[in-house]
């Protein structure tokens, strides 16, 4: 039996003129704890929950990877909800990947993350974008079946063995004496635990705008985290307000299809997963509109009761997602912006509009959509809506996402001031493994800008922070051409082993795919063609020289207007491989000369990235620094000269005196 002592003393009065109390909880069989209630309106009595290694508060795209790598590594993990009907939620666009995002979901799958496989299970149409365009940008993309991927991953949280999924809302979060995090929930439970994640999405203080209208709320009509905010904000992390929307759904059978262009997905299908050995088929086919002058003059007209325009939304939004009186108001010129229209599920009649996101009143969205085509008698079933929320500024954690004056807190997802369920699954995986990993007493997994997207994204917000919602694009990384998505088992697996995420039957395919495109190189390497009225009416036909001495199969390849699929008729002892595996020794061999320059690069940056930088160092005592250079250095704190020159506002003269100052002190040699 456990004996409970507490003492109750009034605090102060909140916003809503509520009493506020605190608590000071002692349990005779435990050490003693001093929580503070973050509830009002009562005397609320805690009791002691109990212990576990890793709790994720939140259990969106970022605490679902968080939580299972937690777990599967052997970790005690709680999984905090505040609705168990919300895990794995999608209350924006039905879809996972696209240019840049389809990148780190492959590399969520390659080192043993959840997002891919569970795409793979419920995608309702697949495509692979930007086919047209070099093999670093192709990007997977699929619309998936909202409510199916939601209920396969609260399955899968349910059944993972060393992980506890509880629907509760977090409200308080200090640490106790001994180190160890102490999170209180609304029902006055409070837990004990060795490490935290956070990753609350734009549950945190959220706020929901439509026209004139606002109210505290979550996405998707769900509650806010009303309290865990102020909490964090006493404990020392900076916090800034940001803002993100989503356009409206509407009902199928009131959508006119006839005149509009169909979006048919790809045959075959590419999975995102490579445990996905047979993806299914295409089920559902999306649809393309536009806007109009109709539509641009309504929007217009009702501009000021925009809450982004009257000045009531005080978050910053995303750049690269606007709403579509932001496009209109940006692009003046533009007479017309591209929707698409897709489907949330087969089970539901709710048409999802991407590319229409906006935070007007009500009856001005019912009169703007009803002026594109297709949709003129278009029932809304879920009007569009901004939503303001909290989030930390980035810089105040290290690369493994660990707060760096807060040991065993992290962050991930939109709680670190990204955008979209990619970024926030990448970011969760890596705060989960890293939590996990540091309890074990072993090394941190660290991913470098070189190594993957999910390094460049993570880089980005640490070093760069981020003055709007962060979106990861192919044009972020300066090494795109080696980090693309065909290769990212090639780039992560290795490491996905090594942790432990990645089981013998995986580690054995992936190893045969290796030992499969090594035997291909070769064998196209030392196959010589002989000159032949056959091979060079092949090439000519394709508007390339013809040969009159033998010639290399690799070398043949290597020209621009040739392909496997080109030279199967003159290519006899062509094994039976995977398409794969094809794909993978093609790109090698056509971008040689390219991939040879990047990893040249690539060596430079990591030689500068190992001279690494004491953890405690004042930079205002470093002569020679710039003011500006200082504080940027003094904020960000880096890690290496290499994150230190990546820095805004640190010049290349501010690294010189760096690597001198180093070298002094007994560091790297100049």
């Amino acid at each position: 039996m456990l004996d409970i002592y507490f003492t109750l003393h009034k605090n102060s009065i909140d916003a809503n003129e509520k009493s506020c109390y605190s608590v000071n909880l002692k349990l005779k069989s435990r050490q003693s704890l001093n929580i503070e209630s973050s509830h009002t309106g009562g005397n609320i009595l805690t009791y002691d929950a109990g212990m576990y290694d890793v709790a994720v508060i939140g259990a969106g795209h970022a605490g679902i990877e968080a939580g299972l790598a937690s777990a599967r590594l052997g970790c005690s993990t709680l999984v905090f909800t505040i609705n168990l009907d919300a895990v794995g939620n999608c209350p924006c666009n039905p879809s996972i990947g696209g240019t840049a995002k389809g990148h780190l979901v492959r590399e969520i799958d390659a080192l043993g993350g959840e997002m891919g496989r569970t795409t793979d299970e419920c995608f309702l149409q697949s495509r692979m974008l930007n086919r047209g365009k070099g093999p670093a940008v192709h990007s997977l993309r699929a619309q998936i079946d909202r409510r199916e991927y939601s209920n396969i991953m609260k399955h899968k949280l349910e059944l993972q063995q060393n992980l506890f999924l509880k629907q509760a809302e977090v409200t308080a979060l200090s640490r106790a004496d001994n180190g160890a995090w102490l999170l209180e929930t609304r029902m006055g439970a409070v837990y004990t635990v060795k490490a935290v994640v956070i990753a609350t999405g734009t549950y945190l203080t959220g706020k929901i705008y439509i026209g004139e209208q606002s109210w505290d709320g979550g996405p998707d009509g769900m509650f806010p985290a009303a309290f865990l905010g102020a909490s964090l904000s006493k404990l020392g992390i900076r916090l800034r307000r940001f803002k993100t929307g989503t356009p409206a759904r509407v009902l199928k059978s009131s959508i006119d299809f006839t005149n509009l262009e169909v979006q048919h997905g790809d045959d075959p299908v590419v999975p995102f997963s490579y445990d996905t050995e047979k993806p299914g088929k295409n089920r559902e086919v999306c649809y393309i509109s536009w806007t109009n002058e109709k539509t641009k003059k309504i929007i217009l007209d009702n501009l000021s009761r925009s809450p982004l325009f009257s000045g009531k939304i005080e978050g910053v939004g995303p750049r690269y997602c606007p709403s579509i009186e932001s496009k209109i108001v940006r692009f003046a010129d533009h007479k017309r912006h591209q929707l698409f229209i897709e489907p949330c599920g087969l089970g539901t009649e709710e048409m999802y509009l991407q590319g229409m996101s906006s935070s007007l009143p009500e009856d001005v969205q019912i009169a703007f959509y009803k002026t594109i085509p297709g949709l003129e008698h278009v029932q809304i079933m879920r009007t569009a809506y901004a939503i303001e929320y909290d989030c930390a500024d980035p810089v105040q954690m290290g690369a493994t996402l660990e707060f760096r004056d807060f040991p065993g807190l992290y962050g991930a997802g939109q709680f670190n001031g990204s955008s979209g369920y990619e970024e926030a699954a990448a970011q969760g995986l890596v705060a989960g493994i890293n939590a996990a990993l540091k309890i074990q007493g072993k090394n941190p997994m660290i991913l470098d800008r070189a190594c993957s997207y999910i390094g460049t994204l993570i880089d980005d917000l640490i070093t760069k922070g981020t003055s709007e919602p962060y979106r990861m694009m192919t044009s972020r990384s300066e090494y795109r051409l080696v980090l693309r998505q065909d290769n990212a088992d090639a780039r992560l697996t290795p490491i996905g082993h090594e942790i432990g995420l990645i089981g013998q039957s995986r580690w054995e395919r992936f190893q045969k795919k290796e030992q499969q495109i090594s035997e291909e190189l070769e064998r196209l390497k030392k196959t010589v063609l002989p000159p032949s009225e056959a091979l060079n009416e092949l090439l000519v036909s394709h508007e390339t020289s013809p040969v009159s001495t033998g010639i290399r199969l690799s070398d043949l390849l290597r020209r621009p207007q040739l392909s496997y699929q080109v030279l199967t008729p003159v290519d006899a002892g062509r094994p039976d491989l995977p398409d794969a595996v094809f794909e993978a020794v093609e790109i090698e061999l056509k971008y040689e000369g390219y991939i040879r320059r990047q990893k040249t690069q690539i060596h430079e940056m990591r030689r500068l990235e190992n001279r690494k930088l004491p953890a405690q160092v004042d930079y205002r005592e470093i002569a020679g620094l710039r003011t500006e250079a200082q504080e940027k250095l003094q904020a960000v704190r880096p890690e290496s000269i290499g994150q230190a020159s990546r820095i805004s506002g640190v010049s290349p003269a501010d690294i010189s005196v760096l690597m001198i100052w180093l070298a002094r002190r007994g560091g790297d040699a100049v």
